[in-house]
């Protein structure tokens, strides 16, 4: 049986390797929200883990990031974590969990989550498949095969990504 259903246009997947404990993701955060602006649901931004053994929080935070995503809010939970690294540095799992409620998330879930490590399966896949294909650092960037990193600086970063964006979505109207 053969299914003649139209399939729609290929949408460009952009993976970001991040780690929520990062200053210099929280520095590229403009950037994502330009180009979710931008494409709107034309690009797909794609959270990666990629946490950093100097940041004590970093794993669990990229758990929470998880469940975030298990309940409907993996950006603005993410958003709001970055915003505040220093209060991440200093709460840990507590801040984890209060920024869950804070969002109206269900907090107890969180908790229940870090501790009984749900999630913690993806982050090492993130990070493992991020080891494989050279990331070093965040935040780095994936499109269309080509990594660009950003953790020296974000300067460029988002009109490069735009320009391969473009360049996509211009050969799908060919």
């Amino acid at each position: 049986m053969s299914d003649s259903s139209p399939t729609g246009p290929v949408v460009p997947v952009l993976d970001v390797w991040c780690e929520l404990q990062c200053a210099d993701c929280r520095s590229a955060l403009d950037d994502l929200r330009a180009l979710r602006a931008r494409y709107g649901d034309r690009l797909e931004l794609r959270l990666r883990h990629f946490p950093l053994e100097k940041h004590k929080h970093a794993f669990a935070a990229a758990q929470a990031a998880e469940e975030a995503a298990a309940q409907g809010q993996a950006w603005p939970y993410v958003e709001a974590v970055l915003g505040r690294v220093e209060e991440l540095d200093r709460g840990g799992e507590a801040f984890l969990v209060e920024v869950a409620r804070e969002l109206g998330l269900d907090a107890e879930e969180f908790d229940t989550a870090l501790v009984d490590g749900r999630h913690i399966l993806i982050v090492d896949a993130d990070q493992a498949e991020g080891k494989a294909i050279g990331v070093t650092g965040t935040p780095t960037y994936v499109i269309d095969g080509e990594r660009l990193d950003g953790g020296k600086s974000q300067e460029g970063l988002r009109e490069r990504v735009e320009a391969i964006v473009d360049r996509l979505l211009a050969g799908q109207k060919a």
